[in-house]
């Protein structure tokens, strides 16, 4: 789904958050912004509430509706209205006949916390702030309820509820969905997180350079659970797709079901802008992904996650690849930003409980990592939705995959928890999630930070605590018997080796890690041999 150029216009009570959600959106989608009050007071040279002191309500009011009308000729713009601006009938018909046009919403204990008493509100400038907030609002609901898109900011942050906006500029209207722009390099996309994303495929498919003919990969679990629907969307689509079918596992990560789908492409005449879309985990989507990025060179790719760590961290970043068995996990691989990202809570539904948590172990990890709040959240009470969650957990690695697409410095601080994850894995015969390994990983990174001087024993306790209280593990499981020395050895094939020398992750503190190498090698026996390795 591509954005059309229809303004973006953000409106609201005072302390809404429209200014700041304004600068948000538009700095995602790569737009101007424009802040209504803030471009009168540079042509008038004078504060909003000087104009009101000394020129009067009525002349500003004038030089808003001007503006309003100005603006509303334009396209490709995200605005940020004054609290009273479409209280006028004439200045929301404008707006809406040519923008996407969403109303903020917050409660007047929020709008006080926000604003405050500060002498720059000039509505604000009275004996009791309270009830006068209480009276406008009252006042200004009918005009304010005009307005057909709303959003309710309580509780969220400027991130959340502008990724919301983003999505309802996208037409996603009827749910909690957030749509999260990437850019990437030469190939921006989005993706989309929400109940009931599938609904919505025809849509999201839109505007993207894609043939007629189109692959559907997925596995023999899932073929039966969403292949028909998922195939009706697609049809829905205007696309011909054919369903490929592939085992399911880490197992079967391979060059040879690599092989299989060549070979299932070329049956189905696939050509350069047929699209590989894939359905599933993590395995499914790091198979397709590079099947589509070396058939005929490459072709289109489009993710549809089905489990939450696929939605949090599998689908997002543009890595795709295979394991080489006996040997090391993702070593054959390539870089493959997909088209489009469609992330359907809905679908979790049928997830096992145990593969749910495991993928919770990536959100923790990404809480570690950039997001306090998060794992605040996860410590508490939860989170307010799954697709919140998601979003929240999402963000961190976009935001990292950004700003180093092709893991050269930060980006392997997403690493954390996985270099001895994927160890544990790899002694295992993969017989381990994933998410479990990483859960283990976690602590173990946590218990070489303490041992290294780089972690509080009070930061480490939280992170094993939290683990243990989401049902992760953070011990070795006893059906791994390998000693520490074993899984130090396993370590040795980790892609992420530099100058032959092991890079680690470690927490700091909940927001904050460090990369660390040249770590003495009796220091990572210890971390082994804390959570259980002999």
């Amino acid at each position: 789904m591509t954005l059309s150029t229809r303004n973006i216009v953000l409106t609201g009570f005072m302390g809404a958050g429209k200014s700041t959600v304004g600068r948000y959106v538009a700095d995602r989608l790569r737009r101007p912004f424009v802040d209504m009050d803030a471009l009168i007071e540079e042509r008038q040279g004078q504060t909003v509430a000087a104009i009101f002191a000394i020129e009067g309500e009525t002349t500003f009011r004038r030089y808003e509706s001007n503006l309003v009308h100005e603006l509303a000729a334009q396209e490709g713009l995200v605005i940020a209205t004054g609290g009273g601006a479409l209280l006028n009938a004439a200045h929301r018909e404008a707006f809406l006949a040519t923008s996407t046009v969403v109303c903020l919403q917050a409660d007047v204990d929020e709008v006080l916390r926000r604003v405050g008493r500060n002498g720059v509100r000039p509505l604000l400038n009275v004996e009791n702030p309270r009830q006068h907030v209480e009276s406008l609002l009252i006042q200004r609901a009918p005009a304010y309820g005009a307005i057909p898109l709303q959003l309710d900011t309580q509780g969220l942050s400027v991130a959340a509820v502008g990724d919301r906006v983003i999505a309802l500029a996208l037409g996603l209207t009827d749910g909690e969905f957030y749509a999260l722009p990437v850019h990437a390099p030469g190939a921006d996309y989005t993706i989309v997180i929400g109940d009931g994303a599938l609904a919505h495929l025809a849509g999201l498919l839109s505007g993207l350079r894609i043939g007629p003919t189109a692959a559907l990969v997925t596995n023999d679990t899932l073929a039966p659970l969403h292949g028909a629907a998922v195939m009706q969307a697609l049809q829905a689509a205007g696309l011909a797709p054919v369903l490929c079918t592939i085992p399911d596992g880490e197992p079967f990560k391979t060059l040879d079901t690599v092989r299989d789908l060549y070979a299932r492409f070329a049956q189905a005449q696939l050509e350069r802008q047929s699209a590989v879309i894939a359905l599933g985990g993590g395995v499914v989507g790091d198979t397709a992904g590079f099947a589509a990025a070396t058939y005929l060179r490459g072709l289109p790719f489009i993710q549809m996650p089905t489990t939450l760590l696929s939605m949090v961290d599998a689908s997002v970043g543009g890595k795709v690849g295979v394991d080489l068995p006996g040997v090391g996990k993702n070593l054959v691989g390539a870089f493959k930003q997909p088209l489009l990202v469609a992330a359907d809570t809905a679908l979790l539904e049928t997830l096992p409980p145990a593969e749910f948590r495991a993928g919770l172990a990536e959100v923790v990890k990404h809480g570690i990592l950039a997001a306090p709040d998060l794992f605040a959240d996860l410590e508490g009470r939860g989170p307010r939705s799954l697709p919140h969650l998601i979003a929240e957990a999402v963000r961190v690695k976009v935001n990292v995959v950004e700003a180093d697409p092709f893991e050269q410095h930060i980006r392997a601080h997403l690493n954390l928890g996985h270099t001895f994850g994927h160890a544990l894995e790899l002694v295992s015969n993969f017989s381990i999630r994933h998410g479990e390994a990483v859960a283990i990983g976690l602590a173990a990174a946590s218990h070489l930070g303490v041992a290294l001087g780089l972690c509080d024993s009070q930061v480490r306790d939280r992170i094993v605590r939290l683990l243990e209280r989401l049902g992760l593990p953070v011990d070795m499981p006893d059906s791994i018997k390998a000693t520490a020395q074993e899984l130090l050895a396993a370590m040795s094939s980790d892609k992420k080796k530099k100058d032959n020398r092991l890079r680690f992750i470690v927490p700091r503190q909940i927001g904050q890690v460090e990369m660390a190498d040249n770590i003495p090698t009796e220091a990572v026996i210890t971390a082994w041999r804390a959570i259980g390795a002999k």
